[in-house]
């Protein structure tokens, strides 16, 4: 009998490019927080930012928050994955860090609002995308007054924009629900994604 074909079948597995979209308030800091201790070796990319730090925030940890000069002087050499203005500030993934752990094989994940993955949408659309959800628009609601930086104002126009961001949900790969005292089960579900994705028989081949 012919030992030709008993090889080991080992395809080589391809880097995913992972963006994670949600409604505002949804939790996806956290979310992120919690996948950096994953069993899954991800690069996570810090989005650019002309929006002033929160209490607790950290430059170069929860964003890269930069001036309105230097943000446009990243749009006009390229340097940004895409770039959204939302709630009155820019925001945008730079695009060297993500193309440089594609290549060395990394899966890299980055964080951005339902604008900025319509766009990518158009760049990557190989990627895969994940739309962080709650219960309700009620439950999004609590979560942004107990966030407590949000005017009344705000908050509306917030909640406003959810309900707007909800009919997007087509454009996404799969929805993941960060219900309250479960976070664990939505990084698990991320973390299921990942793991389907890299058993798919045809792999996405990412290209920026």
């Amino acid at each position: 009998m012919s030992h030709e074909n008993n090889t080991p079948f080992n395809p080589p597995s391809k880097p995913l490019l992972i963006v994670l979209s949600g409604l505002s308030g949804v939790g996806k800091d956290a979310v992120l927080s919690r996948l950096k201790q994953s069993k899954h070796p991800l690069e996570f990319i810090t989005t650019v930012t002309t929006r002033p730090p929160r209490p607790g925030e950290k430059n170069g940890l929860h964003y890269h928050f930069v001036s309105e000069e230097r943000f446009q002087e990243m749009i006009d050499r390229r340097e940004l994955l895409e770039w959204a203005t939302v709630y009155g500030n820019r925001y945008g993934p730079p695009r060297e860090p993500v193309g440089k752990a594609l290549k060395s094989g990394k899966d890299v994940i980055i964080k951005v609002d339902v604008q900025g993955a319509a766009t990518i949408k158009k760049i990557v659309p190989q990627a895969v995308f994940i739309f962080l959800a709650t219960s309700s628009l009620e439950e999004v609601g609590e979560r942004l007054q107990k966030r407590r930086t949000e005017t009344p104002a705000d908050l509306e126009l917030r909640l406003k924009t959810a309900r707007e961001e909800m009919e997007q949900l087509p454009m996404f790969d799969y929805i993941v629900f960060n219900r309250p005292g479960k976070l664990g089960s939505a990084v698990a579900d991320i973390e299921a994604i990942i793991t389907a994705e890299k058993c798919r028989v045809t792999p996405r081949e990412i290209s920026l």
